[in-house]
């Protein structure tokens, strides 16, 4: 799953449903290749964006979008543009609930606080966590599975020349920029991940459950979080931060033999602000699908080498090929 968005043409206007990889497919201009869904080019706010999809499980449990226009719901109120990339897990329910949400959360707290800021995107992560919770409450008893399912969340909001850079879980945002005096466009990383197999993260989980020497484990070459799940953050997992959704009727593969008192993953984004410079070209966002066939620096070069129309899918497809 793949998001491209060209730096940075002023367009401003009403809000629009710019680009979404929704539960029922597509969007009105997205297109279907098989497994490939995608949309080669679009206009936002900021710049010009492509997006693009590949199933890889029976069911698509990842879901993507790109809104534009107003970020606020009073008026006149900060313009820009909001990029999400939702990789689910253990089923399509957080992923569609993160895409019909999010985005709204985040009008409603910029408008309460006059502006667009790091806590005003904190605060919408926050508020998609609790309802998620909430849906999970209402169906425990009859479809408990529902608590063990979950997304990776990575956002990104551009908006009077800041770029806003929120992410939980694993996917990642990289930065085009040139440099002047060698003409080459480099690759520059602006999100931080959370996967266990990170030592960084390792160390932080041990940190936060000191007194449980087996809050990550090396299962089949591959550290886990109780041996369970690679990634420390994300929306949704409730079974590994309520203890209450931990037992039964929860299937017995995602149940803990003790019980825990301190959620063990979190849903706090780790967000990065950076403030947008002349030689910002564009930034990708894709979840880790993409960034274990192709490193930053590879996918900035394709990006910069090739036409942006179909970029995108041109990524994926790249990715594709090198699995």
């Amino acid at each position: 799953m793949a998001a491209v968005m060209d730096y940075f043409r002023s367009c401003w206007g009403a809000r629009s449903r710019a680009g979404r990889r929704g539960k029922k497919g597509s969007d009105a201009a997205g297109r279907q290749d098989g497994l490939l869904w995608y949309k080669d080019a679009g206009q936002a706010a900021t710049g010009d964006f492509s997006m693009a999809v590949v199933q890889a499980n029976n069911l698509l449990e990842d879901q993507s979008q790109v809104e534009s226009g107003s970020l606020s719901m009073a008026d006149p109120g900060p313009q820009g543009t909001f990029v999400g990339v939702y990789d689910g897990h253990g089923g399509p329910e957080t992923s569609r609930f993160i895409n019909d949400n999010m985005f709204h959360h985040l009008r409603r707290f910029a408008t309460e606080h006059k502006c667009m800021s790091a806590d005003v995107i904190r605060k919408a992560f926050q508020a998609t966590e609790d309802g998620f919770l909430s849906v999970v409450s209402k169906e425990w008893s009859v479809k408990p599975q529902i608590a063990a399912v979950g997304s990776c969340c990575l956002v990104g909001v551009i908006c009077s020349g800041t770029l806003y850079i929120a992410n939980a879980g694993d996917s990642r945002a990289v930065l085009g920029r040139l440099v002047k005096a060698t003409g080459q466009v480099v690759a520059m990383q602006l999100s931080a991940e959370h996967n266990a197999c990170y030592e960084e993260v390792r160390q932080e989980l041990q940190s936060s459950h000191p007194h449980d020497p087996q809050i990550v484990v090396l299962k089949h070459n591959v550290w886990r979080v109780k041996g369970l799940i690679q990634i420390s953050r994300s929306i949704g997992d409730v079974y590994l931060k309520r203890p209450e959704y931990n037992r039964s009727p929860l299937h017995s593969k995602f149940r803990l033999r003790e019980t825990f008192k301190k959620p063990i993953l979190s849903s706090e984004p780790a967000i990065a602000v950076h403030q947008i410079q002349p030689s910002d070209q564009f930034v990708i966002f894709a979840s880790d699908g993409l960034w274990e066939h192709l490193s930053n620096q590879e996918a900035v070069d394709l990006v910069q080498s090739n036409p942006r129309n179909g970029i995108a899918r041109k990524l994926v497809k790249a990715a594709m090929q090198e699995a």
